[in-house]
C-alpha cells in the first residue's frame, strides 16, 4: 500500500535544523516526533484489553531482536523513534501475540494448547493517525525549533 501526499515547508524546517547545532537538533527533533507519536500510543493503549495499563509507549529503545526487524539505519545523525509495547519488566512482551494472533498450538505430546485470534491495537491507532502526522509532526517542528531559539538567546544574553 502506498500514500502520495505532497507538503511543503520540510526544507525550510532543515535550514533551521541545519542552523542549530547538530546535538541540540536531535533533541528539538526527537521532542517534537515524541509529541507527535504520542497519540498514536494512547490510541492503541485505549484498545488494549485492560485499557487501564500504558502498555504502548512512544520509545528510542529497542531490544536487538526488535533492532534488526525495524529496518531502522544505525547512522549517528538520524532520529528514529517507535511507538510499541515495552518488553521490559513493567511491560506487555505478550502484547505482539495479542496484536497478530498465534496459529494452533501444540505440546510435543500432541495435546492441543489453543490459539489466540488476532485483536489489532497498534495498526487501527496508526490508521487512525496516519494522515495528520506529518502536518503535525511540522507544526511542532516550528514550534521546538523558536523554543530553543529563544531559549539559547535568553542563555546567550545572561552570559
Amino acid at each position: 500500500m502506498s500514500i502520495s501526499m505532497k507538503v511543503s515547508g520540510f526544507r525550510d524546517i532543515e535550514k533551521a535544523l541545519a542552523a542549530l547545532p547538530q546535538g541540540t537538533a536531535k533533541g528539538v527533533a526527537r521532542r517534537a516526533m515524541r509529541k507527535e507519536l504520542q497519540p498514536v500510543a494512547d490510541t492503541a493503549n485505549a484498545f488494549w484489553p485492560g485499557a487501564t495499563d500504558n502498555v504502548f509507549r512512544v520509545t528510542s529503545r529497542l531490544s536487538r531482536g526488535q533492532r534488526a526487524d525495524s529496518g531502522a539505519g544505525s547512522s549517528r545523525s538520524a532520529v528514529n523513534l517507535f511507538v510499541g509495547a515495552n518488553t521490559g519488566t513493567d511491560g506487555a512482551p505478550h502484547a505482539h501475540l495479542l496484536e497478530f494472533g498465534t496459529g494452533p498450538r501444540f505440546q510435543k505430546n500432541g495435546r492441543f494448547t489453543g490459539s489466540v485470534a488476532p485483536q489489532p491495537m497498534l495498526q487501527p491507532a496508526w490508521d487512525i493517525h496516519k494522515h495528520s502526522l506529518l502536518e503535525g509532526l511540522g507544526a511542532r517542528l516550528w514550534d521546538e525549533i523558536e523554543k530553543t531559539i529563544a531559549r539559547r538567546a535568553k542563555r546567550a544574553a545572561r552570559a
